[in-house]
């Protein structure tokens, strides 16, 4: 690996330019260990830009930032590997906001170097910033946040997704708590709104795993799968105000 110890960053980049790929974040961050290990640097590392304990720091550019952590959760390239101090990402780049907007967050208060922060106190008390400008707009803060809070993480958080995305347009999932209803009660409530979701039972050996099937057909467009959402967001809504059954008629022995 190419680093010295006039080495002060490395910049990973989760969406190339070029071709648009994920650049192996984690495998980097290995590399940098053993470069550590070998070369025996500990001293803290300042810049204008960044600060770190160890040789290295270690920033993410990124235009996936808001689709990795959605797409692919089981993909490390952020503050779970060590090295990774910083984290840089556009709004508009996939985070739906018109062009004006960029955030930057650091593993700690600590990797955020003092020299880069100067202090006002011309409203009447200490204001301590290190943005680059003071009159700008706030509507792409205001609408970075809309798109946030609409298109949150957590989703309904009342699935599991069992499927994996390296195949067909498929997704099987099932619901995370069964203790009122199951997987053959929503899809039978689907059927009023003109869905036929398939639910069933897996093989041998997973049998009481059961599962709720969409399979998008090329027509499948973003205006059905917003129905569909919020259709099945309907279902569940309605499932909850019924009483719970003593037992479900479909449940696996």
């Amino acid at each position: 690996m190419g680093a010295s110890p006039f080495t002060i960053c490395v910049a990973a980049i989760l969406g190339s330019t070029l071709n648009g790929e994920f650049e192996d974040v984690k495998l980097l961050n290995a590399l940098l260990l053993e470069k550590s290990k070998q070369t025996g640097y500990s001293k803290v590392l300042r810049t204008t830009y960044s600060s770190v304990l160890g040789i290295f720091n270690f920033s993410i550019i990124s235009s996936g930032g808001f689709i990795a952590p959605f797409l692919y959760p089981e993909l490390e390239w952020e503050f779970r590997l060590p090295l990774v101090k910083s984290i840089n990402v556009s709004g508009h780049k996939y985070g739906l906001v018109y062009a004006g907007i960029g955030w930057v967050i650091w593993r700690t208060k600590e990797d955020l170097p003092e020299e880069l922060i100067f202090h006002i106190n011309y409203l009447g008390a200490d204001q301590p910033t290190f943005t680059l400008n003071f009159s700008k707009g706030s509507n792409q803060v205001i609408a970075q946040y809309y798109q946030l809070i609409r298109l949150g993480y957590e989703k309904t958080g009342r699935f599991n997704i069992v499927s994996k995305d390296n195949g067909v347009p498929v997704v099987a999932f099932s619901l995370k708590e069964k203790s009122r209803y199951n997987e053959f009660d929503v899809s039978d409530m689907l059927r009023n709104f003109q869905w036929i979701m398939p639910a069933y039972t897996t093989p041998p050996d997973a049998q009481h795993v059961t599962v709720l099937r969409v399979v998008m057909r090329e027509d499948f467009s973003c205006t059905l799968a917003k129905r569909l959402v919020d259709d099945i967001t309907k279902v569940l809504h309605k499932l909850d105000t019924l009483p719970a059954k003593i037992k479900c008629q479909y449940d696996v022995q």
